[in-house]
């Protein structure tokens, strides 16, 4: 018998090039198919804020998980800060403010002397810890404190120490001069500890749940408070236990600072008593 023909090499090519079946064939004996859902972007914290970080559309995190406490500040402050920034990131090239070097007022020496310091309002933290809680503080008056809280008291131990303790001809007690330059050291040791420290600053609280345990909104801040807690306008932010704002300290007086500013006012009233009754002593005795 003859052999039967060979097929044409074009069917035998398109049966090795005809497509695989669809893949809900085989769902229909019994194979069930997978549905990807989509990542949800994670959240970031860091940085004193919440916000959900995208690259590309992808989620991404940062090693730095560490929660910044987010501080009761002026939301005037804070909403010109944003504008500021704003203004920056949409500029294509360096944002030039026009300032004059000198306005004469207390943001000359803020912007020369605290310029690298964090600022929260008017408060300068000049030292921080990681979690954004202060250790070294400047407050909205710095400047008086500096300039002229701190020259009087030098002032005030130098003259018992020049009229008295270096006056070897002084009928009066050297020890008494001697006391009053250890009370003066002390009253700046003491002034250090009232100015530098953090009054009181408290954080922002957003939960309606503080309202049923008897806290109150305040509006200028964005938050609730306890009934201690008062809003200081020339510190732009709210204070535990808010007492009053004293320009010789240069900063508010608090829950943070209240102990330390009672120690104060009475190391330098006796230094002040002291000084000048020994030194009004010592005039008086060259005199007569």
């Amino acid at each position: 018998m003859a052999s039967a023909p060979d097929p044409p090499e074009s069917l035998s090519s398109a049966k090795a090039s005809a497509p695989d079946p669809p893949e809900s064939s085989s769902s229909a004996n019994g194979a069930h198919s997978e549905v990807v859902e989509p990542e949800s972007p994670q959240r970031v914290e860091g940085g004193g804020s919440t916000a959900l970080e995208v690259n590309g559309g992808e989620p991404s995190q940062t090693d730095d998980n560490l929660v910044k406490k987010a501080y009761a500040v002026s939301v005037r402050w804070e909403r010109e800060q944003a504008e500021q920034i704003q203004r920056r990131s949409e500029s294509s090239g360096p944002v030039v403010e026009r300032k004059p070097l000198l306005t004469f007022t207390t943001e000359d020496f803020n912007r020369y002397f605290c310029c690298c310091a964090h600022r929260v309002g008017s408060m300068f933290f000049l030292l921080e810890r990681k979690d954004g809680s202060p250790i070294l503080v400047a407050g909205p008056c710095w400047p008086f404190c500096t300039f002229v809280t701190v020259p009087l008291i030098v002032v005030l131990s130098g003259l018992v120490g020049y009229f008295i303790v270096s006056n070897p001809n002084s009928r009066l007690f050297i020890s008494y001069g001697h006391d009053t330059m250890h009370n003066g050291g002390h009253s700046r040791g003491v002034l250090c500890c009232v100015s530098c420290r953090d009054p009181g600053l408290m954080e922002r609280v957003t939960d309606e749940e503080a309202a049923e345990n008897g806290w109150f909104w305040n509006e200028q801040v964005g938050s609730y408070r306890p009934a201690g807690a008062m809003y200081c306008r020339e510190c732009k932010a709210l204070v535990y236990d808010y007492d009053h704002v004293c320009p010789w300290t240069g900063t508010a007086i608090g829950k943070g600072n209240m102990v330390q500013f009672k120690i104060f006012v009475f190391s330098v009233n006796v230094l002040c008593y002291l000084s000048v009754g020994l030194v009004i002593w010592q005039i008086l005795d060259k005199i007569t």
